[in-house]
Formats: C-alpha cells, structure tokens, sequence
C-alpha cells in the first residue's frame, strides 16, 4: 500500500483515500475521486490498494462493498457517489429522465450541416445548410437506434402503431431512417428516400401523438435507442415532423430547382 500527499492551497484541508491501484486495473472512480478532493482543496493521502488481497481485506476491515473510499476529518465518506453528494454536486441516476443525448445529437448535426455547407460553398448561409441539418439528424439518430436494434425495437413496441400489427417494422425502422437520411445528405435518390421519410415519419408522428396527448402515458422514448431516458413526447414527435417536412421538400426542391 503506497501513501503518497498530493499538493494543496488549503494545507488544513486533508483527505485520506483507498483506491485500487493494479498492473492490469486502475481504478477509474478512484481517480475521479482524488481528482475531485484535489479540485475541492484537500490534501489527499493517497492509499494504493495493489493486489486483491489487499482490497478484499480493506473491505473486510471497513465493511464496505466497493472501492475507492475516501475518509474526511476521519470520518467516512463513501465512494465516488456520496463523495460528489458530500460536496454538493449533481448526482444523475439511472433512472433520471435528460434531454441531453437529444441535445448533443442536434447540436452536432446542426454544427455539421454548417461545415459541409462551407466545405461546398464557402459560406454557412445556404439553403442545403438547412437540409443537410435535418438529414444528418435522422442518420445520427438511426446509429443510436441501430448500436442495438433489440433493445429499440421492444422500447418501439410500446408505442409505435405499425410495430404493435407488424413487429419486424421495429426491426426495419433504425435501417429505413438512416438510409433516407444518407442519401438526403448525398441528395440522391430522392425517389426512394422521400417516401420512407415521410411514411415513417407520418406512421411515427400519429403514433407518439395518440400515446402521449390522448392516452396520456408516460413512457421513455426510443429515439435515441433503446436505453435512453428520453421521455416520450415532444422531442420524439419533431424527430417525425422533421422526416415529414423532409419528405414532403426534397422532391419539391427536385422539382423547383433540380
């Protein structure tokens, strides 16, 4: 076991933590923690816990479950968790619903429509800005679905019209999104990737509209995969109406413009 003092603005602030520190493993929580006790002004006597042996032991001493374990004031705090809870910081569950895999997704595909615009045209104004947005949107948000069809497709099952008479469609559906959004973004084969975008978008739109706002369940949605804690409703009805909106402009566009 290695003890070793890291530095601090706070000399009076002093911590004491056991994390497992192995050839093979090095704890990750262990170093969040040490790195948060630093980022906080601690002086952190820092316990290496090197073999299993070791770490079974202190668990035995200490009954505790699970490494790291930090002590304050020689008092026990707990692992990385109640460490962040200690100090007043946001602690997310599992179970906690968030927007922020939705945020990430449009902010991104957002920031790329702007990129491919200025790669072509050397100016982020245009009107294919706008397009390619949307339809590296629906790609994005059919590679969360498709890194694990099964899951999505029974998480689809709960709401999705089409899926609950036809169950293979939650198995189709991740592949028809991202194909229409592909050659969206290639701006080929309108005449086949118009019509998926706007039949499942269409069949999506009526089915998270019929579960939320007239039957009024609460349910997590599938947009983002099938372990996502996004709740169904808004977020999942404009990813529809933007397949709709997409569906309906591109052979328009084809027709007005070429």
């Amino acid at each position: 076991m290695m003890k070793m003092m890291s530095p601090s603005p706070d000399a009076g602030k002093r911590a004491v933590l056991y994390r497992m520190v192995m050839e093979k493993h090095v704890c990750p929580f262990g170093l969040k923690s040490k790195d948060l006790l630093e980022r906080e002004g601690y002086a952190v006597e820092d316990h290496w816990l090197t073999t299993r042996e070791e770490t079974d032991a202190f668990k035995d001493e200490h009954d505790v479950e699970t490494t790291p374990q930090t002590f304050i004031e020689g008092e026990r705090v707990g692992g990385y968790t109640e460490l962040r809870e200690h100090f007043g910081k946001p602690v997310a569950s599992k179970d906690d619903t968030t927007y922020q895999p939705v945020i990430a997704i449009f902010s991104v595909a957002f920031l790329m429509g702007l990129a491919i615009s200025y790669a072509a045209y050397d100016t982020i104004f245009t009107l294919r800005a706008i397009e390619w947005f949307f339809a590296i949107a629906m790609t994005l948000l059919g590679i969360q679905k498709l890194q694990d069809v099964e899951s999505f497709s029974t998480m689809f099952l709960n709401y999705d019209l089409l899926a609950r008479r036809w169950v293979r469609y939650g198995y189709v559906y991740p592949f028809a999104e991202t194909l229409a959004g592909l050659l969206m973004i290639a701006g080929a084969l309108t005449w086949l990737s118009a019509p998926i975008a706007l039949v499942i978008g269409t069949i999506g739109a009526i089915s998270v509209y019929y579960a939320v706002y007239v039957q009024k369940r609460e349910l997590k949605c599938a947009c983002v995969g099938g372990g996502s804690n996004v709740p169904l409703g808004f977020v999942s009805l404009t990813e529809n109406l933007v397949m709709i909106a997409m569906g309906l402009w591109m052979p328009l566009r084809m027709m007005v413009w070429g």
